[in-house]
């Protein structure tokens, strides 16, 4: 049994280390962009960037409370934050609008672009690289820019966005051949996220009018430190809403889990295989938000015996414009993600594509019963900065979306 001391330093140990893996990382950082010389570096303090980080989770969790609210209150729900903020963070940092600058920097409560920008490095050179080769989780992230070639585009933006943001630049015919663009933006999202994600852009979401995509894919594999056995996997009941239930595939273990119970739900912790050399000291988990009543999912606000979690395999897209109603630029930003659990690991994969259009505006917590039989949230992310990769809610698991 841990004293509450102790039982808040492991739900909040990313806030403490925060700094510290900056520390760690800056050697390894100025390494994988040796080829951006070129590029004008964001300089932030690392108190600065570590503050920037903070803000940028907040967001993270903003953006799911609005798409939760709006889109899902009763259903599934999976998406990335990290996918849509590298989505923004391009078009702020290239934008020869500066309305649409101060308007992104205002969502995504940012203080200028050289923040933004710097919280991206962090995110792209130090925690996002594969680590699949060393054991470790496989992560793909992949950026694209679609610019219409009648207009006049900045050569310093498009070298940052080939040498900083290391995105596949190509200037087209939107005016001519706009119906074949979208299918090909729609192969560039099937292709990086191994076929996962179809259709991204709807028919008619590009146009002769339209002026710029920014896409962004996120492919995350990642391996349970301890696997579950497959032949412990038992058929149980998952309570519904309505009052109704499903049968769905459990997967349990005998393993001592991280658990801890809080005023009105439990929270589960299951972390992924590191990789052999992963020197920056970077640990992915998945996070488990179960509330203690069956009907208590729309009562959780906090994100921080018997054992099980069932199966499931989700996919959730949605059109951002229609969620967050309030930004003064309505260019749509597309979204579709992914994700599946089992008892190996988990799969998730993510795309964002924003367009534009030409307009005239250590210690293991004591054993706790946790048994995820009824809607729960759920969260996959980088313990050490609290970056969220992907987020979602579980409603019912028979159902794929």
């Amino acid at each position: 049994m841990i004293d509450s001391k102790k039982k808040r330093q492991k739900v909040r140990r990313s806030e403490a280390e925060d700094l510290s893996l900056t520390k760690i990382n800056q050697k390894k950082k100025k390494q994988k962009l040796g080829k951006s010389q070129a590029i004008p570096s964001p300089s932030l303090t690392e108190i600065d960037l570590v503050k920037a980080m903070k803000k940028q989770n907040d967001v993270s969790m903003f953006l799911a409370g609005k798409v939760i609210s709006t889109l899902a209150r009763n259903s599934n729900l999976v998406f990335s934050p990290a996918s849509m903020n590298a989505v923004l963070t391009m078009e702020a940092a290239t934008s020869q609008s500066d309305c649409v600058k101060k308007d992104i920097m205002t969502f995504l409560k940012s203080a200028s672009i050289d923040e933004l920008n710097a919280v991206f490095r962090e995110i792209t050179a130090v925690l996002l690289p594969d680590g699949s080769m060393s054991g470790g989780p496989k992560i793909a992230t992949v950026n694209g820019v679609w610019i219409e070639r009648s207009r006049r585009f900045s050569p310093s933006c498009k070298d940052l966005l080939v040498n900083f943001f290391k995105a596949e630049f190509a200037q087209v015919d939107f005016r001519s051949k706009a119906e074949e663009i979208r299918m090909e933006v729609n192969k560039w999202a099937s292709h990086h996220t191994n076929g996962l994600i179809e259709d991204l852009l709807p028919l008619g979401s590009v146009t002769r009018l339209t002026t710029q995509i920014y896409g962004n894919a996120l492919y995350f594999k990642g391996v349970w430190q301890h696997k579950f056995n497959k032949s412990l996997t038992k058929y149980n009941d998952f309570y519904l809403l309505n009052g109704k239930y499903v049968r769905v595939p459990f997967m349990t273990s005998g393993q001592r889990q991280y658990i801890e119970a809080y005023d009105g739900f439990k929270v589960l912790e299951l972390p992924y295989r590191q990789g052999s050399d992963d020197d920056t000291n970077r640990k992915f988990s998945m996070y488990f938000y179960l509330p203690d009543k069956k009907d208590g999912l729309h009562n959780l606000r906090v994100i921080v015996g018997a054992f099980g979690i069932p199966k499931f395999k989700i996919e959730f897209g949605f059109e951002a414009s229609q969620v967050f109603g309030d930004w003064k630029h309505e260019m749509p930003l597309y979204h579709k993600a992914c994700v599946e659990i089992d008892e190996e690991g988990t799969e998730a994969v993510a795309v964002s594509a924003r367009v534009g259009y030409c307009t005239s505006n250590g210690i293991v917590p004591k054993r706790l019963d946790f048994v995820a039989d009824h809607p729960f949230l759920f969260l996959i992310r980088e313990d050490k900065t609290g970056t969220v990769l992907f987020v979602g809610q579980i409603f019912n698991p028979c159902s794929p979306a």
